[in-house]
Parts: structure tokens; sequence; C-alpha cells
């Protein structure tokens, strides 16, 4: 039996890779299931009861399952699903969806994401573009998230096959709102001027955390610096364009290192701040540090309000695409803790 034998169990016969593992995609290479290799010195999942407000949903309903039968019958990816989102239920039974473009395997290993790691040497879907404004149309999607892996393999960063979804989108649905979260082309602006120019209403690229615990947090290739720069050139680039970034709480952040880091964001222009819970996703993964309760995530946005951003949404189960098409009815998007 070889190593790759032995990173698979069965389940009613069809096999099942072990996260943390090495398998061969449907496409000919080599990936790490959830993106982190399995490591020895690796703290256990904790099993205690989380705290009452971390209960989410199981997802259900007709709408969810119409929502999922299109994603898999246009070979769509989605950040709902890859990245195990807690709230995939509530948004796809309200008709909202982000779609992952450039496929499902990134070329980066940050160790707070369970989205698969690999080189896929230039591989793209030359009908996504298509296949992804035809999915927008069939699920009546009035705002769509727009994200994807990092590709890294790619001379530009996949900027142009992201620009070419978007434009597909437009062209098929010009009513629909889009959102794009995107990687950060390793800061070369050229690239991020493709998608910015690519006629979107909103340019996001996550900040992740606060500048002390970039690393380890994220992949040794991404920079809190080098992540405020896209941002900042996005804006200046084309001011209509909303900009936005997301960060994790529960790593290790200090209160004082949170408002700095909302300064360092407005400073580079970013429009809307989205505020949640970091939650382990498989024990090869960062444990968490806190569980930030509500009363603290409120706290949080008005802070972030008061340094001037359009909008703070903040919540334990709050991710970076959540209820994006509410954002900018400026009231946390309607939760209700």
């Amino acid at each position: 039996m070889n190593n790759d034998d032995k990173s698979k169990s069965t389940f009613r016969g069809i096999p099942v890779v072990q996260s943390g593992q090495k398998y061969v995609t449907d496409v000919g290479f080599t990936a790490i299931k959830n993106g982190v290799k399995v490591r020895r010195d690796t703290p256990a999942l904790q099993h205690g009861n989380k705290p009452r407000w971390l209960r989410a949903k199981m997802p259900s309903g007709a709408r969810f399952s119409a929502v999922r039968q299109t994603v898999k019958e246009h070979r769509l990816s989605t950040v709902c699903e890859e990245s195990m989102c807690p709230n995939i239920g509530e948004c796809w039974n309200n008709g909202t969806a982000t779609i992952m473009v450039m496929g499902s395997v990134c070329t980066r290993a940050c160790r707070f994401c369970a989205v698969d790691t690999g080189n896929p040497h230039g591989w793209l879907d030359p009908e996504e573009p298509l296949n992804t404004a035809r999915a927008v149309k069939l699920m009546d999607l009035k705002y769509v998230v727009i994200t994807s892996v990092d590709r890294d393999d790619l001379p530009d960063g996949g900027a142009g096959h992201y620009a070419a979804c978007v434009r597909e989108i437009k062209k098929m649905n010009p009513e629909t709102a889009v959102e794009a979260l995107t990687p950060d082309f390793n800061g070369f602006m050229p690239d991020v001027e493709k998608v910015v120019d690519s006629g979107l209403e909103v340019f996001a690229q996550n900040v992740e955390t606060v500048k002390r615990l970039t690393h380890p947090v994220r992949d040794p290739r991404a920079s809190y610096e080098q992540t405020l720069d896209v941002l900042a050139h996005a804006k200046k680039h084309r001011p209509e364009v909303l900009t936005k970034t997301s960060l994790m709480l529960g790593l290790g952040e200090l209160d004082h290192e949170i408002m700095q880091t909302m300064q360092d964001l407005r400073e580079a222009g970013v429009d809307i701040l989205t505020l949640g819970q970091y939650l382990r996703p498989t024990p090869n993964h960062l444990v968490v540090e806190r569980y930030v309760t509500p009363d603290e995530f409120d706290t949080y946005r008005a802070e972030g309000l008061e340094k001037g951003f359009l909008e703070v949404v903040a919540g334990p189960l709050v991710r970076s695409s959540y209820r994006a098409d509410k954002v900018l009815q400026k009231n946390n998007v309607g939760i209700a803790v």
C-alpha cells in the first residue's frame, strides 16, 4: 500500500481523503485536503460546548436545495462549502451566494483556512466565466460575491480570468451587483486594476488579522502591508468602487491592535469592514484563543463606525461575505444575537 492509499478511508465503498493528507485532484495535480498538513504536535480539538451564540441552524429548505443543485450542475466551487461557513443555510435560503472561481485548490496555505492547497500548474476552466454568469441568472441573484483561491501559479495571479467572470456576469445580468473578494495578486497593481476595471461595485481583499499575528495566521507570501496597499490602490484607481475587508477575532489579538488595524484600514480608504469569530475548521489549524461575546462585537462595531467606516458588520458568525447584499442598509445586516 502506498502513502496515497494510506491517506484514504472509505464510506460505503467511496474513497474519502482525510484532512491534512495529500490526494490527486480530478484534473491530475496533487493537493492537501483542507490546506494544512497533519502535524504531530497539533493540539487536539476542544470538544466542550461552544458558547450558545455560536450555534448555527442546520442548512435546509427548498431554496437552499435549489441553490445547491445549481452549484453542482454548473461545476461551481462556492466558498460557502469550501470554507465550511456556518451561515450557508441562511444565505442560500435568502438567494445570495458566494461563488469561488479558478478552482477549489489554493496555492497558499493559511493556517486558518480549510480550502485545499496545491499547485494547479496553470489549470483553468475556460468555460467558467460563462457558466458562472448562467448560474447567477438561474439563481436570480441581485447581489453576488465572486471570490477565488490564490493562484500564484498563473502569470497574472488569475486577474484576467477573474475579470472575465465579472464581465460575463454583468453582460448576462446587468442589474446584478457584483462584489469581488480577491487574492492580493502579489501586490502587482496592474493586475489589481484588471479586476477593479471589470465593472464591479465592491472590491474586497481581506486583511484577516492584526499586524502582529499576520504570520503565522496567513501564508508567508501574504502581508499586512501588501493588503493595505492593494486596498488603497483600488480605491485610488476607481474612487466610485466601494472597498471592503474582513478581520477574524479570537486568534490572540488585543483590543488596541484591533483599533490600530481599523485606523490603518481607514487611512487606506476602506469603506466596509466585517468582524467575525475565528472558528477552527480542523485539528490541523490554529487554535481558538478566545470566544468574543456579542456585546464585544457591538462595541467594536461602534468603534469602527466612529472611525468613519460606511458600515461595520460585526457578530460571532459573521464572515466576509455574510449577507453582503444588506450591507448598505447600515443596520449591521439585521443581526440580532
